[in-house]
């Protein structure tokens, strides 16, 4: 045969090899319902990062943040139809479809990380159940810092928040609004600001985090550490999305989910360090609750308790008896 019919040959073949390993390659975009200094951003870039790595780029996972992809209300039902085969979200908004997602929402139900990640262990279970049954497979969960309460002026007890426009992102959000006497009002993330200065809102119940995030030194004045609850986000990834991976790639994101879990527990409590430190230093007076403001948020936490219980049924005893 021909010298350079079979060079011609050779590379030709070579070159089909290659486009047909690339063409093996994912790529999944993931929308992110927040900004890319917040550290659950941080987090989920960097897992995308040690997928991308672990795979050797057979599986390219692109971060959409701040909801530029799809908005946060919508992120549930996007995996779920497999719109996108991957997204995070806030956990709390799933508490209209199963009482158990709004079980990090209870105020003093898990105020510090300890119980916070105890309240994941006994719970854990039973969410990844309920995921499964919308073709969801959670991937991993990182807490928010201990949520606080930022108004316009200072606050001693619950009766200032009487009759407050407050923000609500969540089932739970809305229901503490309610027994505050407060109208809720539903803001996500991204509109915080002008729904502050359109008067829209004026009072938020949320973290360090999103308070820095928010720049909420530009339209409030006060920022009261009550660490309430600690809330978490979720990665999840659509099963059968997951399931037409390769075994080895399946392995390396699970593993990599582990590691970003790991990691973003510990990147959560240098958050709330940090990002407390940001509110003071932008001139936001970080107050303690008052022994009246704490004692009116532990009646109404145990109100939201006690209807948590009966609404969670089994699961829910089954949790709380874990928290004891």
């Amino acid at each position: 045969m021909n010298k350079k019919l079979i060079f011609g040959t050779l590379i030709s073949v070579g070159l089909t090899l290659g486009l047909t390993s690339s063409a093996f390659a994912d790529k999944w975009d993931m929308p992110t319902p927040y900004g890319d200094g917040v550290h659950h951003t941080i987090n989920v870039k960097q897992f995308a990062k040690d997928v991308n790595e672990a795979t050797a780029g057979d599986l390219n996972i692109v971060v959409h943040s701040g909801a530029s992809l799809i908005k946060h209300p919508e992120i549930h039902r996007a995996v779920r139809t497999g719109q996108v085969p991957i997204g995070e979200m806030f956990m709390g908004l799933l508490g209209n479809d199963n009482p158990l997602f709004k079980a990090d929402n209870i105020p003093f139900l898990a105020s510090d990380f300890d119980s916070a990640k105890k309240l994941w262990t006994a719970s854990r279970a039973a969410i990844e159940k309920s995921l499964k049954k919308d073709g969801i497979k959670l991937l991993y969960a990182v807490p928010w810092p201990p949520q606080g309460i930022y108004t316009k002026k200072p606050i001693t007890s619950v009766a200032d928040l009487k009759g407050a426009k407050m923000r609500a992102y969540s089932p739970t959000t809305s229901r503490l609004a309610v027994l505050l006497e407060a109208t809720p009002t539903t803001v996500q993330t991204p509109e915080i600001p002008q729904a502050f200065s359109t008067g829209i809102i004026d009072a938020m119940v949320t973290s360090p985090s999103t308070g820095v995030s928010s720049q909420s030194w530009d339209y409030i004045s006060d920022y009261t550490d009550t660490q309430a609850w600690i809330p978490k986000n979720m990665v999840i990834v659509n099963a059968k999305s997951f399931k037409r991976l390769d075994k080895k790639v399946q392995k390396a994101v699970e593993e990599a989910a582990a590691a970003a879990e790991t990691r973003g527990w510990e990147m959560a409590i240098e958050e709330t360090k940090a990002k407390t430190a940001v509110l003071a230093e932008k001139g936001i007076k970080v107050a303690t609750p008052s022994a009246e403001l704490k004692t009116g948020l532990q009646a109404i936490g145990k109100t939201m308790g006690e209807e948590w219980a009966k609404e969670a049924g089994a699961d829910g005893a089954a949790i709380i008896k874990a928290l004891q």
